[in-house]
């Protein structure tokens, strides 16, 4: 055997890597899933506050120590998850990127800078390519990402020409404050108390709230128009999109109700082939009692996009419905980063 041979046999190359927000929801998604998938690193760095340094969170089987985000040097760190709000991406991920360190921002701070590649690992790979030099990649929102995993396939093979979208988004994609509201408001109902709102404008126990994020001059939220303008962005601009985004009482796991019009006709069968063979979806879409995805029953706590109720649109020729779930916490968010840290890892560094 050559020396060439024996080089390419040894010890897999390692990787620096930091989780920055490493205590919230994302960042402990991203470490468990670091851990899981046997990433490649030499060493994981945790990163938040002041505050929340000194404190532990768990890797894998191991404890890390955070550190405190202002203090730390990102010179010799290859790629730095970035999950610690707009504000603290708009600060540090700069500082990093300047260091020579590939950033993966999940806030919404850099995905409509022109240059910056917004990327779903499943989707738009390519795009990667992109940050060669400003080293920087934005992670899309959580709902944009779930659906255009299961578009893309559609999108390649007959063209989507217009989207109609009603999401149903779980209170984790509001943070672990918008989770203790919806746990306390439940518990003070069903006690015959009544609810406290403080995280949430109305009541979110027992009911369903139609905004998400603020309101835009033109009547749509800015989680709406996140759905439009990541989807032009990742998939391709021509496409029409129009969202409602609505916040129900569920911990984990969003949900899509998709209406979408084909350039070119499609069956469902032909839909139902496609989406099969596509990774990182799972279909289930039997006709029957509990045939579908639910949040609760198959997207919480797992990697997939979750398809189901897939049928031919009685009001248009060339259109489609089905119904899409997703964890937000973890494909929406912390899964597609560390899919993006592989392929930086195999193709970038």
């Amino acid at each position: 055997m050559s020396q060439e041979e024996q080089d390419n046999r040894g010890e897999q190359r390692r990787f620096k890597i930091a989780v920055v927000g490493a205590t919230g929801a994302v960042g402990t998604a991203l470490l468990e899933i670091l851990a899981e998938r046997s990433f490649p690193a030499s060493s994981v760095v945790a990163l938040a506050s002041e505050r929340s340094a000194g404190s532990e969170v768990d890797y894998g089987r191991r404890k890390l120590k955070v550190q405190d985000l202002d203090q730390y040097d990102f010179r010799g760190t290859d790629i730095a998850l970035f999950s610690a709000g707009g504000s603290t991406s708009a600060k540090y991920a700069p500082i990093a990127a300047a260091a020579g360190c590939y950033v993966v921002d999940n806030s919404s701070e850099f995905r409509y800078v022109d240059g910056i590649p917004l990327v779903v690992a499943e989707v738009n790979p390519e795009a990667i390519a992109q940050a060669r030099d400003g080293k920087i990649i934005a992670n899309p929102n959580c709902s944009t990402m779930q659906m255009l995993v299961a578009l893309a396939p559609i999108h390649r093979q007959a063209g989507i020409a217009r989207i109609n979208v009603a999401t149903y988004q779980s209170v984790s994609g509001a943070g672990r404050s918008a989770m203790e509201e919806l746990g306390r408001q439940t518990a003070a109902l069903l006690n015959f108390q009544s609810p406290q709102c403080e995280r949430f404008p109305v009541q979110i126990a027992f009911n369903v709230i139609p905004q998400i994020d603020r309101f835009e001059d033109n009547g749509y939220t800015r989680e709406e128009m996140k759905m439009v303008w990541e989807t032009q962005k990742i998939l391709d601009p021509n496409i029409k999109v129009n969202a409602t985004a609505v916040r129900v009482p569920v911990f984990y796991g969003h949900a899509e109700a998709v209406h979408l019009e084909t350039v070119a006709p499609i069956s469902v069968d032909q839909v139902r082939a496609l989406l099969v063979a596509a990774p990182g979806v799972e279909l289930v879409d039997q006709r029957e009692p509990g045939g579908y995805p639910t949040p609760v029953t198959h997207a919480a706590g797992a990697d997939p996009v979750y398809v189901g109720r897939i049928r031919a649109d009685l009001s248009h020729s060339q259109g489609l419905s089905m119904w899409i779930v997703a964890d937000n916490i973890r494909k929406g968010a912390a899964l597609n980063a560390i899919q993006i840290a592989e392929l930086l890892v195999e193709h970038y560094l």
